[in-house]
């Protein structure tokens, strides 16, 4: 290849258009989209737009790792190493998502550590403190079952698997799915209770209004007085509320310990360079138990990030990702997993709805903004003040933040029912019941063992294990731990309910939206692999003279 062709994977001609408008399956685009997944925004302007991105995930990618952190120990044994492992968080989301948008689907979305992975994590981490194991023992032993987990999701992805059954999946069963992934969420601690174990929420309903108040005033009431609320209102609103939080800090008002507090001196006291590498921590266990846990938790994933990858393209306007897309996406994040297992995050790898919430408010798609904040990220894993600064940001803010976009993603679900007959009882049935089921089986999740001294998933199998004929089946630790992960998690309960009764309830394939949705579908050949791309193959790139 010569060197015109050396930034293949972004490089994209102005005014470029696909052969065919509806050859490819593209929907109109979003009216309201003001970058496109193609576009490359001024680079200052890239830079603003993909520090936004992460400051909407940024709450999860310090809540993940200050969670792990607190369960193994780490305050007590080794505060100096927390950090160290929140950088990691950030590193690992970085390179992820690079590799995402680069060689795997080519959506803008950002990758990086998982919920969904950590119910599992916490299980295997209180199994080892039974053990008496250390800090640094249960991280090994995370990053084994992580490893593994990530190999079989390469294997889920790369093999086709996911792709072949989304011909059994039309809007009918991705709807729930999405909506659920918002709505599922509405209990997040930095909304309901940032104080955690404490007595009271100790939330802060000023700091989280004037949060969210900000950026619904920046991105629907100002958006058209000046650009800079059109692209940046989750960036204003959030250096809006963190300003007024570290005067209200600083000068004594909001006390040392609150969850408001704004905690100015761990900044300038961080080390200006951390070291992140692989196997930081040593190198990993494997214990088949533990494997079996995490990979339930990695099937959760697989399924939120199936429903990210339809409403990203939503939203982006463009058509439901092709089967070979979400192949190489799935399989992407499979490789992100094995990559976050050998760097040492304790946790997995995947698609941020947040990220995707983003996009809606500020239409801002660009693959090329996501690409450029991944590498201000990287940056921000290694230089310590940086890191501690984005940790600074109290969470009634990162609260008000999720309130606004987590509705957003709500409704991008629903939308999809535009496709289906809603006359159809059917359809009305199975997404209420879907919806429903989504909310409810996870609730009850929680509160199993709510009293007891054993764990969650340890009550469950205790419970399993007095089932009648099945119990000796049930009860294992294996099958306890999967069905405790999989029923706590909101968009995977909803999305077999309606997957189920989407395939077996009779409706004709205009009912179900399956043929509207496939005329919007993208072809395959809409999507090139690295390799392809490599090879001088067109298709999500401007054909040149010398393609085949």
């Amino acid at each position: 290849m010569g060197s015109d062709s050396a930034d293949d994977f972004e490089e994209v001609e102005k005014g470029f258009t696909p052969e065919g408008p509806d050859a490819a399956g593209e929907a109109s685009a979003a009216g309201f989209v003001e970058y496109g997944i193609e576009d490359r925004p001024p680079r200052g302007e890239s830079i603003l737009l993909g520090v936004q991105h992460y400051l909407t995930m940024i709450g999860a990618s310090v809540a993940i790792p200050l969670g792990l952190a607190g369960a193994m120990g780490m305050f007590e044994a080794a505060p100096g190493q927390v950090g160290r492992l929140i950088g990691t968080f950030f590193v690992v989301s970085g390179i992820a998502t690079l590799a995402q948008t680069t060689i795997g689907n080519r959506y803008p979305i950002v990758q990086g550590g998982t919920f969904s992975m950590l119910a599992p994590g916490l299980a295997i981490i209180g199994v080892l403190a039974q053990q008496g194991a250390d800090w640094q023992t249960m991280l090994v032993e995370l990053q084994g079952a992580v490893i593994v987990a990530g190999v079989v999701e390469m294997l889920i992805g790369y093999s086709g698997l996911m792709g072949k059954l989304k011909r059994y999946m039309g809007p009918v069963v991705i709807a729930p799915v999405i909506a659920l992934i918002g709505l599922a969420l509405f209990n997040v601690p930095q909304i309901a209770n940032p104080n955690f174990g404490a007595p009271g929420t100790g939330q802060n309903w000023w700091l989280l209004g004037l949060t969210m108040l900000a950026i619904v005033v920046f991105s629907q009431y100002l958006d058209r007085r000046h650009r800079a609320f059109k692209l940046f209102p989750v960036l204003l609103g959030i250096a809006v509320a963190w300003g007024v939080a570290a005067v209200l800090s600083v000068t004594g008002v909001f006390a040392e310990g609150s969850v408001s507090y704004v905690a100015l001196g761990s900044v300038t006291s961080a080390p200006l360079l951390q070291p992140v590498y692989p196997f930081q921590w040593g190198l990993p266990q494997f214990t088949p138990g533990f494997v079996v846990g995490m990979m339930a938790g990695m099937l959760a994933s697989v399924v939120e990030s199936f429903g990210d990858y339809h409403s990203v393209a939503r939203i982006a306007g463009k058509g439901a990702p092709s089967a070979k897309r979400i192949d190489h996406g799935i399989g992407m994040e499979g490789v992100g997993n094995v990559f976050a297992g050998v760097m040492g995050t304790g946790n997995g790898c995947t698609s941020y709805t947040e990220n995707v919430g983003a996009i809606a408010i500020t239409g801002v798609a660009s693959r090329y903004v996501v690409q450029i904040g991944a590498a201000v990220m990287i940056l921000v894993g290694y230089f310590g003040p940086m890191g501690e600064l984005f940790a600074t940001i109290p969470a009634p803010i990162i609260g008000g933040l999720y309130m606004v976009m987590f509705g957003q993603i709500a409704a991008v679900g629903l939308s999809q029912l535009k496709y289906v007959d809603l006359d159809a009882n059917r359809n009305v049935f199975i997404v209420g019941f879907a919806l429903f089921a989504g909310l409810a089986v996870p609730e009850y999740m929680s509160q199993v063992g709510q009293g007891l001294d054993a764990s969650g998933a340890t009550a469950l199998q205790q419970g399993l294990a007095g089932v009648p004929v099945l119990g000796a089946v049930l009860g294992t630790d294996v099958v306890a731990t999967t069905l405790f992960v999989v029923g706590g998690t909101g968009m995977v309960v909803g999305g077999v309910v309606a997957f189920v009764l989407d395939n077996t309830i009779p409706g004709t394939r205009e009912e179900r939206g399956l043929s509207a949705w496939a005329e919007l579908t993208e072809d395959d050949e809409a999507f090139v692999s690295a390799v392809d791309r490599l090879r001088g193959r067109g298709g999500d790139r401007p054909r040149v003279p010398g393609d085949d």
